[in-house]
């Protein structure tokens, strides 16, 4: 996993942040920490998006350059609060964040709080967030636990386990906008770990096309190729849609949903009433440990 995929953690909370700046019924999601768990320099540009104008202006900027991105925050952030505070509520003993950036969920989510949580990512990513949370909170709060790991090239049991982790424990992972950025080999030993957590595990994780990873076909995001994949070398791994089901049954995890931001987008912005485009590059799988 490349340093320039640490820089790119705090990206989905500051869209967060500004979207904070809508009427409330406008919200696609309510999150009144995402500001203030950010760095300073970014809070700073952020408070210059308060003005109604301002804040249309970036949405529409950004919805330009990478038609979809908005919605794709939103939902995917929305989809994994739920799924997350419904398996704390039930199944899960643990919650595990692989990638976790600067997301706030283990903090504002009040089912998150009754469970161990653990937010793993590259050092980098979890010094600043470690940072942060003793600003905001005075210290990390006693039921989060921060990993710091190289997904490519350190084995996850073991890192986990040093910090805590409980193997035989049913486990709600949270694996979301990260798998591009990783090798082969990279997503190959997160499923060897994976295979071996308890039946009744859950996992949500989103992934970006191969085709679009292999240069084949763009689905209007020409930025984000010579960006993330040509100029920035960030991106490296694409799943076909067809073949997620075979591979996360050889690891012995079976498809619940598998789900495009066309879907979510009726669930959570439709009623919104705001018309935003939808991104169809990357998608999201829940899943089920057998």
């Amino acid at each position: 996993m490349t340093q320039k995929a640490a820089k790119t953690g705090s990206g989905p909370t500051a869209i967060i942040a500004i979207e904070q700046h809508f009427p409330e019924g406008a919200r696609i999601i309510n999150d009144d920490l995402a500001y203030r768990i950010l760095p300073l320099a970014m809070r700073a540009s952020i408070r210059l998006t308060r003005p109604a104008f301002v804040r249309d202006w970036v949405v529409r900027t950004t919805e330009k350059r990478t038609p979809g991105i908005w919605a794709m925050v939103m939902c995917r952030k929305r989809y994994i609060d739920d799924k997350a505070a419904e398996a704390a509520g039930g199944q899960a003993e643990t919650v595990v964040n692989l990638g976790a950036g600067f997301d706030t969920r283990p903090y504002r989510l009040p089912a998150l709080a009754r469970v161990p949580v653990l937010e793993a990512d590259q050092p980098e990513s979890i010094n600043a967030k470690r940072s942060r949370l003793r600003k905001v909170f005075g210290e990390v709060p006693a039921h989060v636990t921060l990993v710091p790991i190289d997904f490519d090239r350190e084995e996850l049991g073991p890192v986990l386990t040093s910090h805590g982790y409980a193997a035989d424990t049913r486990t709600f992972f949270i694996w979301e906008g990260v798998t591009q950025y990783l090798t082969e080999a990279g997503i190959r030993m997160t499923f060897d770990f994976l295979a071996k957590v308890p039946a009744g595990s859950r996992l949500v994780f989103t992934y970006v096309r191969k085709d679009f990873m292999d240069g084949e076909i763009f689905y209007g995001q020409q930025y984000l190729y010579k960006r993330m994949v040509l100029k920035g070398e960030a991106w490296f791994f694409g799943i076909d849609p067809e073949d997620v089901s075979e591979l996360i049954g050889v690891y012995g995890w079976r498809v619940l949903e598998h789900l495009g931001y066309d879907e979510l987008a009726e669930r959570y912005v439709k009623p919104t009433g705001r018309q935003l485009e939808s991104m169809t590059l990357e998608r999201l799988v829940y899943a089920e440990k057998l």
